[in-house]
Order: structure tokens, then C-alpha cells, then sequence
């Protein structure tokens, strides 16, 4: 595979770019088009769609690493399904992080008021995504994944990512032995990949656990949107496959975040069912089974009061949240460094707590982490600020704020004079981490209909469902469902494919 993927003509490429593109387009493999491609008074009624930057190969990647991750995300759900429940821990957490981040202070205060008065659902739902990048010491030396981060909200790129994988078995069936620089037909190594129809599964699960509605009315599924979402082709996957549920049947709906108060109440009585009327079909009346949020995950969705009175409104109800606050709050860099800070005899690792699996397991799911520091006053905190205000060390790390969604990160030599703008109080809401080396490799993006060739640095998620029981401490479901591969040219240094860096991508194992 050293000469994969191969170089291509010029006639070759807009041959691969026409037979992309339009099956991108017939295949919702798609995004509302950017501002920067479509001018947004140009599209008034949202007709339009644009087909989502892809590699025009699926990018060779360690069979070994694949596997690696494959086989730890049902620990990796349950591990966070346990830190989710763990109400003291996660106390800590937000009183390390501290003032300097009021939006996770604002998701405890929503907390603190329902356990105030009790919670009536014990249940929830993770849709979860572990991110990570293959990591190479030096030549020869084998190679591993590291992880790079875990979602535990708006885990995205489900549905795209089926999709591409889709598209990658098609071209390779039909187009790349045609190539001067031919692959024969079913060479490559292409795994499957079912996440848009997993993660639905998962949702269905937590719909069945929901019960039995008790207020007269059918449940549905609400999907909690952003406004203005470029994304939804994504989403749709979601809900077009969860609708092709025949037992039972499965209503969804997208409901704006900023219109949960003008659409949704709670019924009369002690039980708090959340009920939901479609603005277009006021004659109709739905239960809410499960709320999945794509949104909510950052303070953009949080204007004002209000935003966060609804997020209350959601939270106290009988609803089955994906995330609920504390599952959400589980998912800060301020967890993921705690695990992951190297262990000292004074800082001991606090997997074993919360992990029912075998040892080898824990440790499976231990070489997984890459070194990550506080920015506190602790030992390995100041080792940390002695790094990231280094000119010269810090060149190897990154600097991460408790933000999900691309372009928040701070790399490399930026971090120094960045620090220096931030007040030295705040400074713990930060996490440092150790950047991780990636092999070297390249592909062809089509992005916008041009193609860019050269360097590109794949990143591999792998997606988790879950459902427990905050109450029994019982996990009912537990599954790993597919995977998602996003790419981006080696100048970038975010990966966010919604945001216009990076691109969808599938693995070709090496």
C-alpha cells in the first residue's frame, strides 16, 4: 500500500469529482450549502444542498489501531455511564474548573435545582463518540491509537458517515480499477460501517425502556436542534432510520432549541410527562420518550435566561434526556484529564472504580490515553504551566478550554502569548495535552467541487450507545455501532467538518 492512494491525472480527477459529486447529491451525503459558497438571501426557503467535502479514497489506516478502538467503546460506555452517576465526583470537577467557566457552572446550577426537588427520570441515554488519532513514536515502532477526546453530547456525523463509506464501496466497485494507476476490484480493505442505523438503535432502545405512556397521548422522539443547522442531512439519517421501525413505531420530531418553552409542557400531577405539540399540527399531542439533543452542547445556545429556564424545563421532565446535565458535564476535558493524568503514587488511577471489566481490559482501555495535565496549582499542574508558558516546550502540546465544537483549541506556540491574555485564576479551566505524531499520509479532498491534494491527518471516532439506570445502577444496553474517519490537510489544525476545516473520510485498513 505504499503508493496508495495513487496519484491521479487531471482527467482522472474530474471523472472521480462528476461521479462524486452526484452521488453525494443522491445519496444525502450533504449540507446546506456555507454562506461562502450560497449567499444566504439566495436561498431564503432552504431548497438547497451542497455535497459535504470528502476524500475521493477511503485513507489507508492501521487495521491494528481500528481494532484497538473497536474493541474498547463498550468499556469506554460504561466508564462513562459510571462517572455520570458519581454526583460527588463530578462536584469536584465543577469546583476545579471553578468561576472561570460559567457555562458549566450554569449546567450544575440546572442540576442542583432538579435534584432539589427530585428527579422523576432515572434513566438516560448516551450516543457517545470516542475521537482518536493514530500515534507513531518513531519509524518502525508499532503504531496506536490516542485519544484525542470523548463526546457525550451531539455526537455528529453519524449519518454522513455511513454514507461514505457507502460512497468508498461504490467508487472502488466501479471506478478505481478504471485509473491509469489501477486497484483491482475488492482489494481494499473497507469495514463496515452501520452508525447511522447503531446510533438510531440506541435511541429506539431508550424509547422501549421509556414504558408505557401514561397521559393518553402517543410518544415520540424530539430532536433538539440548532436554528439555521447546515448539518441536518446528518441528522435526518438518524430519524429516517429510527422511522423505519415498524415495532414499535417511532414518531420524530426537530424541535429549535429556542422554542422548547412555545411548544413543549410539563402534564398535571407528580410525574412531570413531558408533552409536546407540533406547531404545524396543533391538533396533535405527543408524549416525549426521548429527548436527543443536537444542541445545547455550548453557551451560543444559551443567550439568555430564558435558554437556560428551558434547559431546566427539559431536565426536571420524565423525558429520557441524550445527555442529561450530569452525562453532559461527565464529557468535560476536566474528566478526561483526571483519567488520564499519568499516575504517581499520589495520584493513583481512578478507572478501577468505575469499570466491572477484567484488568487487561482497563488496561486495553488505559493505552488509549495520551498524557494530559491540569493547569491548577497541583504538582502536575505546575509542571503543566511551566510547559505551556515555555516558548520552546510547549511547541508539543495543545491547550483545550471545557468547549465541545471545533475551533476552540489553542496549538503549539500560540499557547504562550495566549496565557498572557487569559487571567491566571481562570487558568485552571484549561487542559493541556500532549499532541499526538500521526504517520504521514495523503489523499485527494473534493471540497466546494475543487479538488486539494496532499498531506492529510485522519481522525477516527467510534461510536457508543447506552442506557442505564441511575437508581438500580443497572446498564441495560450497551453496544458499539460504527465509526466515523474525518480528515484534514496537515496545515489544519481543527477537525470539525461542519465547521470548514476538515472532511468526511472512511478507512481503507492497512
Amino acid at each position: 500500500m505504499a503508493n496508495y492512494p495513487p496519484d491521479i491525472t487531471a482527467s482522472e480527477g474530474a471523472r472521480l469529482t462528476e461521479v462524486t459529486k452526484d452521488w453525494a447529491l443522491a445519496h444525502g451525503l450533504t449540507v446546506r450549502p456555507p454562506p461562502a459558497v450560497i449567499a444566504a438571501e439566495a436561498d431564503p426557503q432552504s431548497i438547497l444542498a451542497t455535497a459535504v467535502p470528502v476524500t475521493l479514497f477511503p485513507s489507508p489506516f492501521p487495521k491494528v489501531c481500528f481494532e484497538q478502538g473497536i474493541a474498547v467503546q463498550k468499556a469506554y460506555n460504561e466508564l462513562y455511564a459510571s462517572i455520570s452517576q458519581d454526583e460527588e465526583f463530578l462536584a469536584r470537577m465543577v469546583q476545579e474548573i471553578g468561576d472561570s467557566d460559567d457555562f458549566i457552572t450554569e449546567l450544575w446550577k440546572v442540576h442542583l435545582r432538579v435534584k432539589e426537588e427530585g428527579y422523576v427520570q432515572h434513566k438516560s441515554l448516551g450516543l457517545f463518540r470516542s475521537d482518536y488519532m493514530v500515534h507513531q513514536d518513531a519509524t518502525g515502532s508499532e503504531p496506536q491509537i490516542k485519544q484525542v477526546e470523548f463526546n457525550t453530547i451531539a455526537s455528529s456525523f453519524g449519518g454522513l458517515s455511513s454514507q461514505t463509506s457507502q460512497l468508498h464501496k461504490y467508487l472502488s466497485s466501479t471506478e478505481y480499477s478504471l485509473l491509469e494507476k489501477s486497484i483491482p476490484r475488492d482489494s481494499l480493505n473497507l469495514p463496515p460501517n452501520n452508525s447511522a442505523a447503531g446510533l438510531a438503535s440506541g435511541i429506539r432502545e431508550a424509547f422501549i425502556s421509556y414504558g408505557a405512556p401514561s397521559t393518553g397521548h402517543s410518544k415520540c422522539v424530539i430532536f433538539l436542534v440548532q436554528d439555521g443547522e447546515r448539518n441536518v442531512f446528518d441528522q435526518k439519517h438518524l430519524e429516517y432510520s429510527l422511522q423505519s421501525s415498524t415495532d414499535p413505531v417511532i414518531p420524530v420530531f426537530r424541535l429549535p432549541f429556542s422554542e422548547i418553552q412555545q411548544h413543549t409542557r410539563l402534564a398535571e400531577g407528580a410525574g412531570r410527562q413531558l408533552l409536546y405539540t407540533p406547531p404545524q399540527l396543533p391538533a396533535h399531542t405527543f408524549e416525549v420518550a426521548v429527548i436527543y439533543m443536537r444542541s445545547g452542547y455550548g453557551p451560543g445556545d444559551y443567550p439568555d435566561a430564558r435558554a437556560w429556564e428551558a434547559r431546566y424545563h427539559l431536565e426536571r421532565s420524565a423525558a429520557i434526556k441524550c445527555p442529561s446535565v450530569l452525562t453532559q458535564i461527565a464529557g468535560t476535558k476536566k474528566v478526561q484529564q483526571v483519567l488520564a493524568t499519568p499516575e504517581t503514587p499520589s495520584n493513583p488511577s481512578i478507572l478501577g472504580r468505575y469499570l466491572s471489566i477484567s484488568s487487561s481490559s482497563v488496561s486495553a482501555l488505559a493505552s488509549t490515553f495520551t498524557n494530559i495535565y491540569p493547569l491548577d496549582t497541583s504538582e502536575a499542574g505546575l509542571k503543566a504551566r511551566q510547559i505551556a508558558t515555555d516558548p520552546e516546550l510547549c511547541k508539543g502540546y495543545v491547550l483545550k478550554p471545557q468547549r465541545e465544537g471545533g475551533g476552540n483549541n489553542i496549538y503549539r506556540a500560540a499557547i504562550p502569548p495566549f496565557l498572557k491574555t487569559v487571567p491566571e485564576a481562570h487558568w485552571p479551566s484549561y487542559i493541556l495535552m500532549e499532541l499526538i505524531t500521526p504517520p504521514p499520509v495523503h489523499n485527494t479532498i473534493l471540497r466546494n467541487g475543487k479538488l486539494e491534494q496532499g498531506g492529510v491527518i485522519c481522525e477516527l471516532g467510534i461510536y457508543g450507545t447506552c442506557v442505564w439506570d441511575r437508581q438500580t445502577k443497572r446498564i441495560s444496553h450497551n453496544e458499539q455501532v460504527g465509526y466515523l474517519l474525518r480528515t484534514k490537510g496537515d496545515q489544519s489544525e481543527e477537525g470539525g467538518v461542519a465547521a470548514g476545516y476538515g472532511c468526511m473520510d472512511s478507512c481503507a485498513l492497512v
